[in-house]
């Protein structure tokens, strides 16, 4: 096992998992070096994902209850949005928590370089710093956590500021009368909730036959019904042709086979494509070291995230899908772990997804429909939350929690939820899939009433025919 206190590591890219990597490399007594344009770690989701999205989110949601309100008898006016100050507080929010992790660097002693690096050779970085002078620095080993970018289809490459990605969407610099969102994915549904919220009217166009592409259709239909009366429109198996700058909007030209001449375009005050994201791999001087990158553009690394150069580690976006930062964060502690010289490997059996609209819908392990395309045989307990004593004093009944089994076993092999706070839900899910718990570990498990949380207990009884809230007599 290597002395730590001895090795020099250099963490290019300060996003999550670059800074979990960091952070812990100076918790074991290495000497590390965290390099990244930005003033302070955070990467995109600090600056320009995460973090500033669900700021949003929450306002959105705010929004959204006091509508849902005079369901109850309680009126409020509609709301009085400053732009400026909810800008601001949005701001004031990611630069508390990367001022926090400026803090947290200089604590361990992690050197922090602003700059861009280059590779001179497989330990040797060339650092062009922000404040105009570079400096070639030399290391033990050198971990990648450069993330990802906004997809960019070229057919949409106009020069008009009405065009946005994610990042300039989070920008907020209006509301908007109408947006187009390309993309039904995560990302697209969560921006395109916040901007409804405020005001707009939102357009959504996913060219395959339903949001959410993945999710089980169960867990994604009540989203889909939620989102049909917040949204203008809900545009299935269509395609964006072109855009085209025309006055003072973009003109869209659609197709697919709910279109005809009378909506095949139409202009829109703004256009948000979120269609996914792609590795920061062309990494300058990479060509100089042993590193694979494949034809996806991820670098390819083995279970304890080393490349084909034993000196070069990679973790987050960059090696591979799901982008998340929670499983970045993962791999660069996997990662720092390997070059300690402990014995591990990255291999979860569940990394969970959480889609933060509203409702939220998250999973992990393994889906129904992942199932059904490995013809794999599952058995499958639902508890609806209509049957929730919770969900029904949030006026939220429209949720559901499932839990899918091995059914020779009665292990747990994934958990699906859609319902409000699922995000905060799905941990248990997790947990109980790495445990390999089985369906009375989780029935038995005394969980705190009324909650959401008991739902799912209530699906593993499901599971028995036994629960007390539903009538859902056992099957075979």
């Amino acid at each position: 096992m290597p002395d730590t206190a001895s090795l020099k590591i250099a963490v290019v890219g300060a996003g999550p998992g670059g800074y979990a990597a960091a952070f812990l490399a100076a918790d074991l007594g290495m000497q590390v070096t965290l390099i990244d344009p930005e003033a302070n770690p955070g990467g995109v989701c600090l600056y320009r994902g995460c973090i500033p999205s669900k700021a949003l989110l929450h306002v959105a949601k705010l929004i959204e209850e006091s509508h849902q309100a005079k369901n109850w008898g309680i009126d409020f006016p509609a709301p009085n949005i400053d732009l400026g100050r909810l800008r601001s507080w949005k701001e004031g929010v990611v630069t508390r928590l990367t001022g926090g992790l400026g803090q947290l660097s200089k604590q361990r002693h992690v050197e922090y370089v602003r700059g861009t690096a280059a590779f001179e050779n497989s330990t040797t970085l060339r650092v062009a710093k922000a404040d105009n002078t570079d400096a070639s620095l030399s290391f033990d080993r050198i971990i990648l956590a450069t993330g990802s970018r906004p997809s960019v289809i070229p057919a949409f490459n106009i020069a008009s500021s009405r065009l946005m990605d994610s990042s300039g969407a989070l920008n907020l610099e209006d509301i908007p009368g109408t947006l187009l969102v390309v993309g039904g994915g995560y990302i697209g549904l969560e921006l395109g909730s916040v901007y409804a919220a405020l005001g707009t009217r939102v357009t959504v166009v996913e060219m395959l036959s339903g949001l959410l592409p993945g999710a089980d259709r169960d867990l994604v239909l009540p989203l889909h019904k939620r989102l049909e009366k917040s949204f203008e429109a809900i545009l299935l198996n269509t395609t964006v042709k072109s855009l085209k700058e025309d006055g003072n909007g973009i003109r869209a030209t659609f197709d697919g086979a709910a279109i005809n001449d009378g909506n095949r375009e139409k202009v829109f005050d703004r256009v948000l494509v979120s269609v996914g994201r792609k590795p920061n791999s062309e990494i300058a001087g990479l060509d100089k070291t042993q590193v694979v990158v494949n034809s996806r553009g991820f670098i390819e690394v083995n279970q304890q995230l080393q490349t084909a150069d034993p000196s070069i580690y990679a973790i987050g976006d960059v090696v591979g899908e799901p982008m998340l930062a929670h499983k970045a964060m993962h791999e660069g502690r996997t990662a720092v772990e390997a070059i300690a010289g402990h014995k591990v490997a990255f291999e979860p059996n569940a990394i969970p997804a959480v889609v933060f609209t509203d409702p939220e819908v998250a999973w992990c392990g393994l889906t129904e429909t992942q199932a059904q395309k490995e013809n794999r045989q599952v058995k499958v307990a639902k508890f609806p939350w209509a049957a929730s004593g919770r969900a029904v004093t949030l006026d939220r009944p429209e949720g559901t929690t499932k839990i899918i089994f091995d059914p020779a076993t009665e292990r747990v092999l994934g958990v699906g939820i859609v319902g409000a706070g699922a995000g905060e839900l799905i941990a248990e899910g997790v947990l109980a899939v790495e445990m390999a718990a089985v369906a009375k570990d989780i029935a038995m498990t005394i969980h705190p009433h009324p909650t959401l949380s008991e739902t799912v207990m209530n699906a593993a009884e499901v599971f028995f025919g036994t629960a007390t809230d539903t009538y859902r007599p056992k099957r075979g």
